[in-house]
């Protein structure tokens, strides 16, 4: 139960080393846009692989060369999901979500917060996070897509239309 072989050990460390190698690799090559903030396809592709490489180092009915070709073709299909979303903007609103407003002008939009599963206890934190005492403070406070919660200071509507341009609004 401890200890089954040194044959075991040395196979995880020859293995775990050229896997973790062409991990690294395999990234590298992908570009910064596999390592971004996580989006729901990002995280699916993240945890893939390292269930890959676990499964590579820990089972021995998988070769090298399979896990290998199974982290290229999770990083391809990521690949191809960003190449297709960049040219094509009907794949872009199926695969990806969009920032929504959850607090306009200092007041909390309470549905917008529900349907993001957001507490206004999240949103004061973040406005502390940015500088902002008060709520009154904030021109508007963004769910990105990413998750993160930005915060738009200032109090002139006006000045904060652009930067709302691609954010849902309720």
């Amino acid at each position: 139960m401890l200890f089954d072989s040194w044959t075991g050990l040395g196979r995880v460390l020859l293995v775990g080393t050229f896997a973790y190698v062409a991990l690294v690799a395999i990234l590298r090559i992908s570009g910064k846009r596999t390592l971004t903030k996580l989006n729901a396809f990002d995280l699916v592709v993240t945890v893939a692989l390292g269930s890959t490489l676990a499964t590579v180092l820990l089972s021995k009915s998988v070769a090298l060369a399979e896990g290998v070709l199974a982290m290229v073709l999770l990083v391809f299909l990521q690949f191809m999901i960003t190449w297709l979303s960049v040219r094509s903007p009907g794949f872009r609103d199926l695969v990806k979500s969009e920032p929504s407003l959850i607090m306009h002008q200092g007041e909390f939009l309470d549905g917008a917060m529900r349907a993001q599963r957001i507490t206004r206890d999240e949103v004061m934190a973040a406005l502390r996070s940015n500088g902002v005492i008060d709520a009154s403070q904030a021109a508007a406070v963004v769910l990105e897509t990413d998750g993160t919660i930005a915060v738009i200071k200032g109090a002139d509507h006006e000045a904060a239309k652009p930067t709302l341009a691609s954010v849902r609004q309720p």
